[in-house]
């Protein structure tokens, strides 16, 4: 069972924090092309965008831990998994309830989803300070 240390680093929880909220922007936004943000809502040939967009934010995190800690890279892998089921999800909910940008609840929505690859990041956030805060590396 994974056991926290009863004090983490403030320090790695603001380098992390910092970290995973400009990868959030940079994965979720500024490499994320039209083909990826609307080809992975699709009905059909939706694996291959999604595949895509969610190898960047495993990409992304790969790196970030590759810079921060290095050991913990393999977190990564974990994140592709889980922001592909993220995503497919929102997909799913949205075309079941014919959501659009001129519903609100598309909003609703999209700010689950933001919240949910927020939530993801809090735990390796946590992860990276544990991992620093660990008596033996002090």
């Amino acid at each position: 069972m994974l056991a926290l240390p009863p004090l983490l680093s403030t320090r790695w929880l603001i380098i992390g924090l910092s970290a995973f909220l400009a990868k959030q922007l940079v994965g979720d936004f500024l490499l994320q092309n039209q083909w990826m943000a609307f080809g992975k809502e699709r009905t059909k040939g939706w694996i291959a965008p999604l595949l895509a967009h969610a190898g960047i934010h495993a990409a992304l995190t790969t790196i970030t831990f590759a810079l921060l800690a290095p050991s913990l890279a393999w977190l990564g892998v974990i994140d592709f998994f889980v922001h592909c089921a993220i995503d497919r999800a929102k997909g799913l909910i949205g075309r079941r309830f014919g959501l659009t940008p001129e519903n609100s609840h598309f909003w609703w929505l999209l700010g689950f989803d933001q919240v949910l690859h927020h939530a993801t990041h809090a735990a390796f956030v946590v992860i990276l300070a544990a991992y620093y805060s660990a008596p033996e590396l002090s």
